[in-house]
């Protein structure tokens, strides 16, 4: 199991390109990835359109999210679906605890949630007996290897056909190796098919809660999401609180702009509106419907008009997909659940910048991930502004994220001062640049991290200042 944590980011990141196998297949599926969402937007005015679009209606949600939670509370239990608050993972997995204590649980079953892997869902039940099975096909590939996801769209994507057909060797009795992906796939949902029978709860994440009409709108391409959620008599849904949406007629925009973003497709297989629990005289469906929303970090992100952009996000992947980092060291390297772009401006609202101030500097900065993302989140500005936290206190007027100044540094602040005052003295500045010229041949060759990838600075034999002296003088 992968033991990565965001604290050791840079040792994980070096591990990561001395691994060929993974580059090789993250290169293979990255350019995969970003010419399907290439070819998905042929029209650029279109593109701008509907980015466009997204954002205004991600904007208008977030701009009322504690309204629209209201309204969404009211609506589902109107619906007859069951609500429950969690300010963060232990009070979310408590709640998952109680409601399979309460129908005696042994064995859920799991469609792919984010929000279920953020809280530690699965590690959680083991501890008190209860299975919980992954069912989306890269989480279940991921949970025999004792793994975690990769990726936020594809689980196992880091792995290739080889390496699934091992995982399913060790793990699977009577297997017999293969590289061909249809009997891989087969394999798979073989050993699926019968949990979703005998399963006491099915778990799903919620891509779109609509707060008008209190549907949970589920996005999927396998089915096993709509077989999580229809064949067990309970089904549990959880979600970020940030996800809600105002109308139904907001949907198709952003299903539109998430699809067409993390895997070039206009629809995926399956899209499942779930309104409630069975009803009189229904063939089928869960007898009960339990949603959990969930804050853990998502109302003080809120509460800063910047940082609020985090909370656009869709959960595309695009911004991965497209980043130069990520498509290099993959996502464990980052140590947290949402890695990439998105992740390094997530993860710090959740656990804090102690723990994450070595994943905010991952960035060259260099904007791809704002150029693709479908609801133009500025990750890059945000970076910014989180490295600066990260170094100094900030009066925010709000509560304010845990760790600022976590990598706060005594030496680089006096050598700031230290420069700022020979700056302000021009004397003492220019003598102090004329006695390290005399001294470029004692610089040492390596200069901690600055020297990994560039060689050792030489400053000029004259400068320029003497240069431009001299200039006038030859020209009078």
């Amino acid at each position: 199991m992968s033991h990565n944590r965001p604290e050791r980011f840079h040792q994980q990141a070096h591990d990561a390109l001395k691994d060929s196998e993974l580059r090789g297949n993250f290169r293979g599926a990255m350019d995969y990835l970003r010419n399907k969402r290439r070819d998905a937007f042929p029209d650029a005015s279109e593109e701008n359109a509907v980015r466009d679009r997204s954002e205004a209606i991600r904007k208008r949600c977030l701009s009322k999210l504690p309204e629209l939670l209201e309204k969404l509370e009211v609506q589902c239990q109107r619906n007859g679906i069951q609500v429950h608050w969690a300010q963060d993972s232990n009070e979310a997995n408590a709640i998952f605890s109680e409601l399979a204590a309460k129908h005696s649980a042994k064995l859920m079953v799991k469609g792919k949630s984010m929000v279920s892997e953020e809280i530690g869902l699965n590690h959680h039940m083991e501890k008190l007996g209860v299975q919980c099975l992954e069912s989306d096909m890269g989480e279940y590939i991921v949970q025999l290897d004792g793994d975690t996801p990769s990726h936020i769209i594809m689980p196992a994507i880091h792995k290739n056909k080889q390496q699934v057909s091992d995982t399913f060797e060790h793990n699977i009795q009577d297997f017999t190796p293969t590289t061909d992906v249809d009997r891989l796939i087969n394999t798979g949902r073989t050993m699926l098919r019968q949990a979703y029978q005998d399963a006491d709860i099915g778990i799903s994440g919620v891509n779109f809660p609509v707060a008008e009409t209190g549907t949970l709108c589920l996005v999927e391409n396998e089915g096993n999401g709509r077989m999580c959620t229809t064949i067990p008599d309970v089904h549990i849904a959880i979600t970020g609180i940030e996800k809600v949406v105002e109308f139904l007629s907001d949907i198709p925009p952003l299903y539109s702009a998430l699809t067409r973003s993390a895997t070039g497709q206009n629809i995926t297989t399956y899209f499942n509106m779930i309104s409630g629990p069975r009803k009189d005289g229904e063939l089928d469906g869960p007898r009960e419907v339990h949603l959990i929303l969930l804050d853990n970090g998502r109302s003080q992100a809120y509460h800063d008009e910047e940082l609020r952009k985090t909370l656009q996000c869709i959960r595309c992947g695009a911004c991965m997909n497209h980043c130069p980092v990520y498509t290099r060291i993959g996502g464990h390297a980052y140590g947290t659940v949402y890695p990439g772009p998105i992740g390094k401006i997530i993860s710090p609202h959740m656990m804090g910048l102690e723990s994450t101030k070595s994943i905010i500097t991952a960035s060259s900065l260099c904007g791809a991930c704002e150029e693709v993302c479908p609801v133009r989140i500025p990750i890059p500005a945000m970076l910014q502004r989180l490295r600066q936290e990260a170094k100094h206190k900030a009066s925010t007027g709000h509560e304010p994220l845990r760790g600022q100044d976590a990598d706060e540094s005594k030496l680089e602040k006096v050598a700031m001062k230290g420069f700022a005052y020979a700056a302000s003295h021009p004397s003492l500045y220019h003598n102090a640049l004329s006695i390290a010229r005399k001294m470029n041949g004692v610089i040492p060759n390596h200069l901690g991290n600055w020297t990994q990838c560039r060689v050792k600075p030489k400053l000029a034999t004259v400068s320029l200042k003497a240069r431009i002296a001299k200039r006038k003088g030859d020209k009078q």
